[in-house]
């Protein structure tokens, strides 16, 4: 095939992966010399830059990517800058007549990839992009009416009649031809924290790469998804997959994962796949609603009476609300960057119903401490909690802190890893230390407003604060 011999450039972006990586597998069929890139761009997401976390992750991910395709005899070239100027640029160096990548579905992404895929085809070059990321493609799922759902049940119902998806293909095998290419040098990015180093424990939780993905999936498989419809509710035990960063990188394939799941029939089963439906939920209502990371869904809640109060957003961001169960996930995320889904809930609410801060600033506070940090399910989670997103929670559904804790933390295992400055006292008091007696807070060593805060808000009071400030916006 004429032009054959001329290279293949491979942009890596979300897809930090050898297996079921259509990109790759379509480039290695070319059989040309293939160059891999990776583009580290924070001009075209502006304020949507990767988060600190996220780049933590991206350190690791890159180091582990790079191995796996010297492998091949694929080299990784890094590149830092505007990916519309990288990306011709070193077509041309290259000499490449083909570009393949999976695709991205963030708006600032989508416009980037419409504006270099026509440059580049203007001069002739060949580019093929592939769906890899979901299992369903933003605008493809529609009701009866012709369009997009914006209730996530009848969403899930009909993407799981569906057929399944296509089954997961293997890495290359085959090695190609090696180029010499310039590259950044992946520690000049300087993505890794200094000083200080907040991330230090973030290897204890996470091995960031294709094998560690691939390893969670099993340990997930064989230890807990028999038990993950009830498991998936307790923060104190293993009971979910942790296979968010992964996923969210590419590492690991939403298909890989759902043939790997579906595996085991039955109830568990079922109820994870839900889950993987429901990030599909997310990039749908992002396609629908590019501004949806910016502006509330619903209308109304443009003219919420959000509060502006500095000290309680830092409590809330430290730790230290004086609720436990609150406390225990804000530190677990600043700690491995990363928190459990259902404590997830529980800390959103508390900080929009709770504090009446705008939902805006957890946004923003997750998306610099999560290592699974994603526009899409970042936004639609927390616009469904502050009740303005699409079949959100409604607004006066107040989650009771204290009953979240004693609930789904009934033996304080979560809370008494977290928060170990309140781990001796008893479990009656240890969701509620503020009603121990005093002997009791004596004998456990804590001394409230010292050593652990008294709670900044009463559940009660900021409850009702939070149900008359709805009713501002319902007239």
């Amino acid at each position: 095939m004429p032009g054959q011999s001329a290279p293949s450039l491979v942009w890596f972006r979300q897809d930090l992966r050898l297996a079921d990586n259509p990109a790759l597998i379509a480039a290695t069929d070319r059989g040309a010399p293939i160059v891999a890139v990776y583009v580290l761009d924070d001009d075209a997401p502006g304020k949507w830059r990767i988060g600190g976390a996220a780049r933590w992750w991206l350190h690791h991910s890159l180091a582990a990517l790079g191995k796996d395709l010297r492998q091949l005899s694929i080299p990784l070239v890094l590149r830092r800058g505007p990916s519309k100027t990288v990306i011709p640029k070193l077509v041309k160096e290259i000499g490449a007549e083909a570009v393949f990548w999976n695709r991205c579905y963030e708006p600032f992404a989508v416009s980037r990839d419409a504006t270099i895929a026509n440059a580049l085809t203007k001069v002739g070059i060949e580019i093929q992009d592939f769906a890899a990321t979901l299992l369903t493609e933003p605008g493809t799922v529609e009701n009866k009416s012709g369009n997009s759902f914006r209730v996530f049940t009848p969403f899930a119902r009909t993407v799981l009649q569906r057929s399944q998806p296509a089954k997961p293909q293997p890495a290359p095998r085959a090695k190609q031809h090696h180029l010499r290419i310039t590259s950044d040098d992946l520690d000049d990015w300087k993505l890794l924290p200094k000083h200080p180093n907040w991330a230090s424990s973030f290897g204890e939780d996470w091995t960031p790469g294709e094998a560690g993905a691939q390893e969670k999936l099993k340990t997930f498989s064989e230890d807990a998804l028999g038990h993950y419809p009830t498991g998936r509710n307790l923060p104190g035990r293993e009971g979910v997959s942790r296979l968010s960063p992964h996923l969210h990188w590419g590492e690991i394939s939403v298909r890989q994962i759902w043939h790997a799941v579906e595996l085991h029939s039955g109830n568990a089963a079922d109820t994870y796949l839900k889950e993987l439906v429901w990030r599909d939920f997310a990039y749908q209502l992002l396609d629908q609603f590019p501004a949806l990371p910016d502006e509330p869904l619903t209308p109304r809640y443009t003219r919420f009476p959000w509060r502006q109060d500095a000290k309680a957003l830092k409590a809330w961001q430290q730790g230290m609300t004086g609720y436990p169960f609150v406390d225990a996930g804000m530190r677990q995320l600043w700690t491995s960057g990363w928190m459990h889904n259902r404590v997830r809930m529980v800390v959103a609410s508390f900080l929009v119903k709770h504090l009446l801060l705008p939902w805006a600033e957890g946004e923003a506070w997750f998306w610099d401490c999560l290592v699974d940090a994603d526009l899409a399910n970042n936004a639609m989670n927390w616009q469904w909690v502050a009740g303005s997103g699409a079949d959100a929670a409604p607004y006066f559904r107040i989650f009771n802190p204290v009953l979240q804790g004693e609930k789904f933390d009934k033996d304080g295992a979560y809370v008494r890893r977290w928060v170990p400055e309140i781990a001796g006292l008893p479990d009656k008091f240890l969701h509620r230390p503020w009603e121990a007696p005093g002997d009791v807070l004596a004998e456990a060593g804590v001394t409230l407003g010292k050593t652990y805060p008294k709670p900044i808000v009463d559940h009660e009071t900021a409850r009702q604060r939070a149900l008359e400030a709805l009713k501002t916006i319902q007239k």
